[in-house]
Parts: structure tokens; C-alpha cells; sequence
């Protein structure tokens, strides 16, 4: 179903009755105080009218209204429910709105990122997420069309380039490429919701993302080899205040938290406080690695020789 098709009330009620148990879902794992889903309470079977459709869409923009789109990404995003069918729905609920919110704006934006996601196959290169390709794979939910970007996104390639261009996630975070591309999507509120428009902010959020995880595992993999020169130094403890740890943080215990953010980082990629503290961890075991070696520089660099290891040095 399209966004630009209107859904007759037989149409409706399977819609909605394909979502309820999403929403029932999110309701229970969110706490939203709403009385139970009125599509419950129809006979099986039973042909919709026009009230019962409109106590059903109350009760579904109620919940709407309650749910934050970071709560509709962690949920779809660990839920065994959100299937390629339960993303279309979720996508045509949205876009069938007669008013849309930001809100409804920024879960569009990311349900068509996580549609493109599951259904792109996952070998995919750079080069081939072009704006045809990605049109082609969301037509299901935006209809055939041909993208061309509005001019008043043209900047998206010029702000991939720059973010394509950082070697560690803090040049990311630091050069204002999120930021700038939430300016766009919401200095023109409804032209977002142009379909060649949801298609560029659809790669460049798919683009953006692969980004994203690419210098976080960097970062990550850098830290852990860090940590492990550290303690191959005999260094069992380093000053993490910048990064809200201790002055004096057990590396053993770093290395865990290291382990634990692979997974809750897997989801996630705003400039939120969890990812500030990665970098900050990065630049806190940067500074650990340069200070042991000013300190000791004929070790450090002993240290450093092929095929050689300072006296007591763990392998």
C-alpha cells in the first residue's frame, strides 16, 4: 500500500488489525496508560464501520502520541515482531496520516531506513546505494517513481562526503553532520514528505548509519588493542574522569565495559551521552599510551621493537 492511496474501511481494519499487536506491544513495554485496543472488542469477522474505525485510530494515536521514536527503535529493533510485512504497515500508518507531527516525521524517516536495511542485501557496496536503487527497494511503500533531489537538498551529497571523510568517530560527531542533516528534515517540515525527498533522506541516513558503525568499531577495536598495550606495560590503571569514570579506572574493568558497548551501541547513532563517552574513553587511553611512553620512553620504545618485550611483560 502507498502512501498516496486511499485505504477503503475493509483496507483499514486489516491494517489495523495486522499492527495491534505491535502497538499492544510497545504500549506494555513502554508503560502507556491507554485502555486496551477497541479492534479487541469487534466480533471476528465482522465488517468495520466508520465509528469503530475511528475509535481505532484514537485509540492508536493515543499510543502514538506516548511513544518517542529512540522507544520505537529499540523496540523494532530487538522485537522478533518487526518482519518486512510489519514495517510496510507501520510505514503506510504513518505516511496515511492527514497531519503528521515531527514525531511522525522522525519515525518515517527511521522505519524507512530499517525497511531499506532488511531488505538490501547486507553485501551491498557504497557505490551501488544510489538514489534509483534505493526508490527501487522502497517503491512497496512509496510507489515507482523517479528520484530526483529537490534543490533544497542538495546539500545531502556534499554533508556524506564530509562525513565519509572522518577517520574516528569524534571527527563525526564534531563535524556537525547530524546536526546539519536534522536542519534540513525539519526547516521544511512538509517537504519532507515528498516522496523523492523521503528517498534522499533515506540513503543519507542509510549511508550515514554504515558510517556510524564502521568508525564505532574502530573506535572500539582501538581501545581494546590500547588496553592491551596498557596492561602489557604493567599499567593496571588510567585517569577516565573525561569520560565520567574514575581517576583511576582498572583496565580490566574498561575492557568489559569495551565488550558491553559492542551491543549497546548496535542500534544507536546520535551524538548522545553514550557516544560521547566513547570517544572520550578513545582519547582518555590515547592519553594513557602517550603518557607512559613520555615517562619511559626507552621502554616504550623497547617495547615497541619487533620481536622484542620489556622485562615482565605478559603475553
Amino acid at each position: 500500500m502507498t502512501a498516496s492511496a486511499q485505504p477503503s474501511l475493509e483496507e483499514q481494519g486489516i491494517a489495523l488489525s495486522a499492527l495491534r499487536p505491535v502497538y499492544t506491544a510497545l504500549a506494555r513495554e513502554f508503560v502507556v496508560e491507554v485502555p486496551a485496543c477497541p479492534i479487541d472488542d469487534h466480533a471476528e469477522g465482522s465488517s468495520p464501520t466508520s465509528e469503530s474505525m475511528e475509535q481505532a485510530e484514537a485509540w492508536f494515536q493515543q499510543v502514538d502520541a506516548q511513544i518517542q521514536v529512540h522507544q520505537l527503535r529499540q523496540f523494532l529493533q530487538t522485537t522478533p515482531l518487526a518482519n518486512e510485512a510489519v514495517l510496510r504497515q507501520l510505514l503506510a500508518h504513518h505516511l496515511q496520516k492527514a497531519s503528521k507531527s515531527g514525531s511522525d516525521r522522525d519515525k518515517t524517516d527511521f522505519l524507512l531506513v530499517q525497511y531499506f536495511s532488511l531488505c538490501a542485501p547486507s553485501g551491498m557496496e557504497d557505490a551501488d546505494v544510489d538514489l534509483e536503487y534505493v526508490a527501487q527497494v522502497l517503491e512497496p511503500v512509496l510507489g515507482p517513481l523517479q528520484p530526483k533531489l529537490p534543490a533544497w537538498l542538495s546539500s545531502l551529497e556534499t554533508l556524506l562526503q564530509s562525513a565519509a571523510r572522518s577517520r574516528r568517530l569524534s571527527d563525526l560527531l564534531h563535524s556537525g553532520v547530524l546536526e546539519q542533516g536534522r536542519k534540513l528534515k525539519t526547516q521544511n517540515a512538509a517537504g519532507y514528505f515528498e516522496p523523492s525527498a523521503m528517498v534522499g533522506f533515506a540513503r543519507f541516513s542509510f549511508m550515514l548509519r554504515r558510517i556510524f558503525f564502521r568508525l564505532m568499531h574502530d573506535d572500539l577495536n582501538a581501545i581494546q588493542d590500547g588496553l592491551r598495550e596498557l596492561e602489557r606495560r604493567g599499567i593496571s590503571t588510567i585517569d577516565c574522569r573525561r569520560a565520567q569514570f574514575s581517576a583511576e579506572e582498572p583496565v580490566g574493568r574498561l575492557r568489559m565495559i569495551c565488550q558491553s558497548w559492542k551491543v549497546m551501541f548496535h542500534a544507536e547513532y546520535s551524538s548522545g551521552q553514550p557516544l560521547r563517552m566513547l570517544v572520550d574513553l578513545r582519547a582518555a587511553v590515547d592519553d594513557a599510551l602517550q603518557n607512559g611512553a613520555r615517562k619511559n620512553p626507552l621502554a616504550a620504545r623497547a617495547a615497541a621493537a619487533p620481536g622484542r618485550s620489556g622485562a615482565g611483560t605478559k603475553e
